[in-house]
């Protein structure tokens, strides 16, 4: 009997409303480290060549900032977030 694939987040972060989903998921978690992972997973769907040029930052720069070990700025988080089509939001915490 065949395995069922495995879920792979790289496919499925090719529709906007997933990338929407994916990361709002992270960011509700509030721990900097899934954050910068789950862009760096969808930075890395949409292409991460693409990324940097549109970001104006390295591919290296991009690769160690989105990681679970990376912390961009909020410079960085803003540019990024605007090339891969998306924003921030705030409002009041519950």
């Amino acid at each position: 009997m065949n395995e069922p694939d495995a879920y792979d987040p790289l496919t499925s972060l090719l529709d906007q409303d997933e990338v929407v989903y994916f990361l709002a998921d992270a960011f509700a978690t509030e721990d900097a480290g899934r954050i910068s992972h789950a862009m760096g997973t969808v930075a890395r769907a949409r292409g991460m060549g693409r990324i940097a040029t549109q970001t104006g930052l390295s591919r290296e720069q991009l690769y160690r900032t989105l990681s679970g070990e990376g912390n961009p700025t909020l410079r960085t988080l803003l540019t990024v977030l605007k090339a891969l089509g998306v924003s921030l939001s705030v409002r009041v915490a519950r």
